[in-house]
């Protein structure tokens, strides 16, 4: 069996600031090495709402291919948006911002979106549609595996889960990263 390949450096960055900063909520790798694939499709903007420190972003940012794509992300916490702004203090194409992810709304539509689907309100599909391309992904992480239908968590029906993989503006799927991660991409049609 071979070993996982090594971590691109802007991701060993922010988990060195990661350790620093004391922060133990970020990106699995299994879900960075998802978004690393995905931004690898993208021009235009991206966009991550909650950096943390920056992590994801930095998963983003190791994808991105050429000078056609920028990243822009929002984190509410001004300790932690210090934090990340460290990674990509010398890189043009990342922009990350001590502020609400709503400051965002007017930089977008975003070719890629990636949300914690912690703070379901927020990350609900009637909320975000707008604010992705045509034929650009959302990508949601933070589920647990659901094994039928409809999606379960908790011992109740997943109701983010399940509109967004029932929302006809988007054709999504969800995609299990680890036996205990699920992430849920969707494509606006």
């Amino acid at each position: 069996m071979s070993s996982w390949p090594d971590l691109p450096d802007v991701v060993n960055r922010a988990f060195d600031v990661t350790r620093r900063a004391g922060y133990v909520s970020f990106c699995r790798n299994e879900t960075g090495r998802l978004l690393a694939t995905l931004a690898s499709t993208r021009d235009g903007v991206m966009a991550e709402f909650g950096t943390g420190t920056g992590v994801g972003t930095a998963w983003l940012r190791s994808g991105v291919r050429g000078e056609k794509a920028s990243i822009v992300t929002a984190e509410l916490d001004p300790a932690l948006a210090s934090a990340a702004s460290e990674i990509f203090a010398d890189d043009p194409q990342v922009e990350v911002t001590a502020a609400d992810w709503s400051t965002l709304r007017d930089r977008g539509p975003f070719s890629l979106l990636f949300l914690d689907a912690g703070q379901p309100g927020e990350v609900d599909v009637d909320t975000v549609a707008d604010l992705v391309e045509d034929g650009g992904i959302v990508v949601l992480d933070d589920f647990l595996p659901s094994h039928g239908w409809p999606p379960m968590a908790g011992g109740r029906v997943d109701n983010l889960r399940q509109r967004w993989l029932t929302d006809e503006r988007f054709t999504a799927v969800e995609v299990m990263v680890a036996p205990d991660a699920a992430t849920i991409i969707a494509t606006k049609r």
